[in-house]
Order: structure tokens, then C-alpha cells, then sequence
């Protein structure tokens, strides 16, 4: 018989088209040969790998699902593999994808007008224009609908007051989708690098994504004009309409982390010696190996059926739910796990394993926390609302 891939023991593979399994290996490649061995400097530094952007953007990886405009027009398993293989290297990588294109590209061509799409889409899909996605707030992250920001029409232009908080691309943007509360109900603007009374402040000291740029944004006064208010949408089915397209990334990129993480203990247990033999002889370790590549397949399978539901136009919002929750839950924990594997040598990142476990706890908590991914599938079940 056969050896099973011990990273993909349901061979899902097989399972992928032709042009699904040329756009993995492609980006896998491009992770392994241009990101991985700059990634962990990255990271010591709190740098976010920019030079990597032009690359990313010839591979059409940036609204990688969106169709012309420049961009690849791919299915939602290939933008998935897409993430998964970004994440394979870092958090920050697959966030700076994520944020591009389904947070900033994805409103822009679902919301915006047609001036608008031919303004911006075609730039952003090139890398030369970067977008950020303003919605959570200091004071309530969870309760989007609580937000203060908010604009007010002046004539033929709106003044947009507020700030957010935990903005990936923030201070690399040239443009911001900000949303804020107007008379008419919630709507989104873009915001351009430049608008007077508008300033990104880079959050240093973190200890979590120091491969990407975290900002605050505030807006004192800011004149938006009225071409660069999104038309097709007003409250908060815009910017969860976004975060559903974002979330569903973020359920295969995990599987990459977590991927990493297995293949290198593996590799670590098969070459330490202790006590006359090597580590991955020793049942506890066997044990702890199997139950990572129990959980990493039960995601492979969550998220490729979720993706096919995707594209077939059946997905529901509870179904992105219960993946983000088991799969970032499911990496977090190998994450975590392999680092005690790796002993003394897993608390530096010359290994994956602890940039990996740190970078996991903010996924664990963007675009929502596992609690309320939790209460939204508990808000199903029962059909009472517990939030």
C-alpha cells in the first residue's frame, strides 16, 4: 500500500481540480523560496514583509475571487488554498491577503459603484494601492452595531468623526473602508491617505502579528466626498458581509499554521535522541502527533466542503462559524502543543511553533471571537438570540 501524506491523510488532494492543485503548489512554492526565509527576522523585528507585495500581487493572489477588473476571477477553494499556504509561513501574510481582498477589494465591488471599481479595483489587484478595513472600535469590538464613528452630510460631501481600532495595513493604506453611523443608517466610505483630519497610529509592543502592521485609525473632521461613499449598501449587512467573505479565509489559513507546526515536530522527534532512542518512539509523543493530524483532517474536510458550498452559492454564515471556531481552535492548540514538544528550543523563532501560537491567539480572537462564533451556532440551534 501506498504511504499516506502525513499532512494530508484523507488525501484530500484528490478531492481538487486541476487548477486548484496548480494554484496550491504555486503559492507554496513562493512561500517556501521567497517568504519563509525572511519570515522569522519579520517577526523578531515587528516588520511586516513588504517586498514581498509586487510578488504577490503578479500571482494575482489579491481579490483573487473577483472577476475582471484585474484580478484572477478564482474559486473560493483556490482563494481557501490561497490562504491556507500564506498562513503556512505567517498570520501576518494571510491577514495582509485577507485584508486586501476581502475586506477592502470584495466592499468595493460588492458595494461600490462602477467609477469606483474601475478607480480602484485594478490597483489594488497590481499591489499599488493597499486598503484597510475600518469597523471594530476601542470600546466594543463585538458589538459592531455600537459603533460612535459616524458622518454627516455637508453638502455634497459627508464629514466623517470617530476612530477604530486594530486595523491590519493600517499606516501601509492608501485607502481605508471606514463605516460609520449616518442619519440614514450605517454605510461605508472610503477614505483616502492624505484626507485632512484623517491619521493612522501604528500599535507597537505587540506580541502577537509582529509580521504586520496593526494601527488606530481617527478621523477629526474628515471631508469625504460623496463619489466615495459605497451606494449599494446602508447597515450592517455591509460590513458583515465583508467579515463572512473574510472569515471563510480565515478558516483555511489555520490549517497552514497548523501544518507547519506538525511537520517540523515530526522532523524534531525523528532527529533527537533521548535515552538511547529517538523521541517519536515514545508512545506520549505518538499519541500527541496522531490527535494533531486527527484534528488537522477534520478541518481539511470542513473547510473544502464549505468552500464548495461557497461556490455553489449555499454557504450560510453559521457554517463560516462553526469552521472559523474548529479550525483556529484545532491550530491553536497544535500550535501550542508543539511548542512544549520542541522543549527549550520551541520559545525561539528559529522554530515555527511559537510564532505560530502567538500569532494564533489574535486569529482566535479577529473577525469574531470564538465565543460568539459559539453563541451564533447556539443562536441556530435554538433560535433565541443569547448575545
Amino acid at each position: 500500500m501506498a504511504k499516506l501524506n502525513p499532512f494530508d491523510l484523507y488525501d484530500v488532494a484528490s478531492l481538487l481540480s486541476e487548477e486548484e492543485l496548480m494554484i496550491k503548489d504555486s503559492v507554496a512554492r513562493f512561500v517556501d523560496e521567497r517568504a519563509m526565509p525572511v519570515i522569522a527576522k519579520h517577526f523578531d523585528e515587528a516588520t511586516f514583509p513588504q517586498e514581498l507585495v509586487p510578488e504577490i500581487a503578479e500571482m494575482g493572489l489579491l481579490g483573487s475571487s473577483i472577476e475582471g477588473y484585474g484580478c484572477a476571477g478564482l474559486n473560493s477553494v483556490s482563494y481557501g488554498l490561497i490562504c491556507q499556504e500564506m498562513e503556512r509561513c505567517d498570520s501576518g501574510l494571510r491577514s495582509f491577503v485577507s485584508v486586501q481582498s476581502s475586506l477592502c477589494m470584495y466592499p468595493i465591488y460588492a458595494y461600490g459603484s462602477e467609477e469606483q471599481k474601475q478607480r480602484w479595483l485594478p490597483g489594488m489587484a497590481a499591489g499599488e494601492i493597499i486598503g484597510c478595513f475600518g469597523l471594530t472600535e476601542s470600546h466594543g469590538g463585538s458589538d459592531p452595531a455600537n459603533m460612535k464613528t459616524h458622518a454627516r452630510r455637508d453638502g455634497d460631501d459627508w464629514i466623517v468623526n470617530g476612530s477604530k481600532m486594530w486595523i491590519t495595513n493600517g499606516n501601509l493604506a492608501d485607502i481605508a473602508i471606514v463605516w460609520a453611523k449616518t442619519e440614514q443608517g450605517i454605510m461605508g466610505f472610503v477614505l483616502e491617505k492624505g484626507m485632512s483630519g484623517f491619521e493612522a497610529r501604528e500599535i507597537k509592543s505587540k506580541m502577537s502579528l509582529r509580521a504586520s502592521v496593526t494601527s488606530e485609525l481617527y478621523f477629526d473632521n474628515v471631508r469625504v466626498p460623496e463619489a466615495n461613499r459605497l451606494p449599494n449598501v446602508v447597515g450592517l449587512k455591509g460590513p458583515l458581509g465583508c467579515l463572512t467573505q473574510a472569515r471563510y479565509g480565515i478558516t483555511w489559513g489555520p490549517i497552514g499554521s497548523a501544518i507547519a507546526c506538525l511537520s517540523e515536530v515530526i522532523d524534531y522527534t525523528s532527529d533527537r535522541v533521548l535515552f538511547g532512542r529517538p523521541l517519536a518512539a515514545n508512545q506520549a509523543i505518538q499519541l500527541r502527533l496522531a490527535d494533531m493530524a486527527r484534528r488537522i483532517t477534520s478541518a481539511q474536510l470542513l473547510s473544502l466542503q464549505l468552500g464548495r458550498m461557497k461556490d455553489a452559492g449555499t454557504m450560510q454564515p453559521t457554517q463560516v462559524s462553526i469552521a472559523k471556531w474548529n479550525n483556529v481552535r484545532m491550530a491553536l492548540d497544535i500550535a501550542r502543543d508543539c511548542r512544549d514538544i520542541l522543549g527549550g528550543s520551541g520559545i525561539t523563532t528559529e522554530y515555527h511553533a511559537i510564532r505560530h501560537m502567538l500569532n494564533l491567539e489574535s486569529v482566535i480572537t479577529y473577525e469574531g471571537t470564538e465565543t460568539v462564533h459559539q453563541l451564533v451556532v447556539g443562536r441556530e440551534l435554538t433560535g433565541i438570540n443569547a448575545f
